[in-house]
């Protein structure tokens, strides 16, 4: 089952620097999840200064449980306080 998966950032002063200081990890992940071929495409999304503040996943999981499990409770920029909404469609 492919979904999408888009994530905002939280908006507080310090929300780039926390990313910026698990994005080391959110890349080993993603390189993981892709020759694993779970993630199709992936993208940072940037504010109107080109500053990171979301990311959009396109993925496939067997189900949503799966999705969250095997990924989500992984991620590091869930773990790092990152993302502040997470949107599975």
């Amino acid at each position: 089952m492919q979904f999408i998966v888009i994530a905002h950032d939280h908006k507080d002063e310090q929300a780039l620097e926390r990313r910026l200081a698990v994005r080391k990890e959110h890349l080993e992940f993603a390189a993981k999840m892709f020759q694993e071929e779970r993630w199709v495409f992936a993208s940072a999304l940037l504010d109107e200064k080109g500053n990171m503040n979301g990311t959009v996943i396109g993925c496939e999981y067997d189900s949503e449980e799966e999705l969250r499990d095997k990924w989500l409770e992984k991620e590091a920029y869930v773990k790092g306080d990152v993302w502040k909404e997470i949107i599975i469609r």
